[in-house]
C-alpha cells in the first residue's frame, strides 16, 4: 500500500492564491522532560533555577513569602553549588547536560521506530519543562510543519503534580497563543505498564549476571515529595510502591528483597521516607554488605541519579561500613525502552493513525 502523505497547502484547490501558507495532516509525537541548564556557570544556573523553583508545581508556597526568599538568598548562592555538581556529570565534548543527549537520543530511535511504521505522517521531537529545548518552540515548530494533532508524552512513569502535571500545564500555556490549535492528547502515567516493568527487570537481570556477588538487597530509589502533596492527593507515593512491588513479583524476588526509598530532599518540611540517604546506611549497619540501586522514576540518567546516587548516596553507604555498592542505570535508549515508548505512543494515537 503506498504510503498516504498529508496535504501540503497548494493542494486545496479552494484556497486563494494570496492565502497564507497553511501546511496541515500531519501528527506530532513530543516527548517531554524536566529539563537542564545550559551551561553550569553561575548565570545558566541561576536562570534554570529561578524557572524551576518559581514553578508553584515545585514550590507552592505563597509568592510573597517564597519570591523574597528565593531571589536575595538561594540564587545567590545555590547556582554556585549546583553548577559544581553539574560539572561532575558534564558532557564536555558536547557541552551540555546528560539529560539533554540521552532525551535526543530516545527521539531519535523513538523516531525511526515509528517512521518505519508511518512513514513521515508522524513527527516526533522533544522538549523539556525547564531550559531549552523550550515546550514553546518546539510547539510551534510542530504547528509550522503541519501538525494538526500533538500527541504530548511527558516521559514520568510515575505521575506527580512536580513532574507530569506542570508539564501538561506548559502545553496547554502554549497553546493558548495558537491562532490555530491543535487536536491534542497526553499520555498518562505508565508506572505499571507491562514493557515497562518488563524493561526495568530486564535491566536488574543484565546488571546482576555482569557481578561477580549477587546484592543483598536492591534499593529503588524515587524521586521525593512533601509528605503534604500525598495527603492533598498526589499519586506519586502510590503509584512508586505499586511499580515496586510489581517489579519485585516480576523478578520472583522475597518481601525484603526489594526496598523503596526516595532521594533529593529540598526545604524544611517532612518529606516521604524512608530517605535514600538513611535507607543505604540502614542497610550497611544491618550487615548487608553488597546493595544496588535503580532508579524507576527517571527515564534517562541525569544529576539526580549520575552524581546524587553514584556520588552522596554511594559515600553515606560505604561511610557506614558498605562493602560493594552497584548503581544500575536508567533505561534511557535502551532497546526495551524504545519498544516501551513506541507501544505506549501506538496506543495513544488510535483513531489517529
Amino acid at each position: 500500500m503506498t504510503e498516504k502523505r498529508y496535504p501540503m497547502p497548494d493542494s486545496n484547490p479552494h484556497r486563494p492564491a494570496d492565502h497564507p501558507p497553511a501546511p496541515h495532516g500531519r501528527i506530532g509525537v513530543l516527548i517531554a522532560n524536566l529539563g537542564t541548564p545550559d551551561g553550569t556557570s553561575y548565570w545558566p544556573m541561576r536562570r534554570y533555577l529561578n524557572e524551576f523553583l518559581s514553578d508553584r508545581r515545585v514550590i507552592d508556597y505563597p509568592r510573597w513569602k517564597w519570591q523574597p526568599l528565593l531571589q536575595a538568598i538561594i540564587l545567590t548562592k545555590r547556582p554556585f553549588t549546583s553548577g559544581a555538581a553539574y560539572r561532575e556529570v558534564w558532557d564536555i565534548e558536547r557541552d551540555e547536560g546528560p539529560l539533554l543527549f540521552i532525551t535526543r537520543e530516545q527521539t531519535q530511535a523513538l523516531g525511526e521506530a515509528l517512521t518505519a511504521e508511518y512513514g513521515d505522517k508522524v513527527m516526533v521531537d522533544f522538549c523539556m519543562r525547564y531550559g531549552n529545548p523550550s515546550t514553546a518552540a518546539k510547539v510551534q515548530a510542530m504547528l509550522d510543519a503541519g501538525c494538526d494533532r500533538i500527541l504530548f508524552f511527558p516521559l514520568y512513569p510515575q505521575y506527580a503534580g512536580a513532574t507530569t502535571a506542570t508539564a501538561n500545564d506548559q502545553f496547554f500555556r502554549v497553546l493558548m497563543g495558537a491562532k490555530w490549535q491543535p487536536a491534542v492528547r497526553t499520555v498518562p502515567a505508565y508506572h505499571d505498564h507491562p514493557a515497562y516493568i518488563e524493561a526495568l527487570a530486564a535491566s536488574i537481570e543484565a546488571a546482576y549476571g555482569g557481578l561477580e556477588h549477587r546484592p543483598d538487597v536492591l534499593i529503588a530509589s524515587y524521586h521525593g515529595m512533601p509528605e503534604r502533596y500525598l495527603a492533598e492527593g498526589d499519586p506519586y507515593y502510590c503509584q512508586c510502591l505499586k511499580t515496586s512491588r510489581l517489579l519485585r513479583e516480576r523478578l520472583g524476588w522475597d518481601e525484603g528483597a526489594l526496598v523503596s526509598a526516595f532521594q533529593s530532599k529540598f526545604g524544611p518540611e517532612e518529606w516521604l521516607k524512608p530517605a535514600t540517604l538513611d535507607e543505604v546506611a540502614r542497610q550497611a549497619q544491618a550487615g548487608n554488605k553488597r546493595i544496588a540501586v535503580i532508579a524507576p522514576a527517571f527515564s534517562a540518567d541525569c544529576l539526580e541519579t549520575l552524581e546524587e546516587i553514584r556520588g552522596e548516596i554511594r559515600e553515606a553507604y560505604l561511610e557506614a561500613g558498605g562493602a560493594e555498592f552497584t548503581y544500575i542505570p536508567c533505561l534511557n535508549a535502551d532497546r526495551a525502552h524504545i519498544a516501551m515508548m513506541a507501544d505506549i505512543v501506538r496506543a495513544n494515537l488510535a483513531g489517529w493513525v
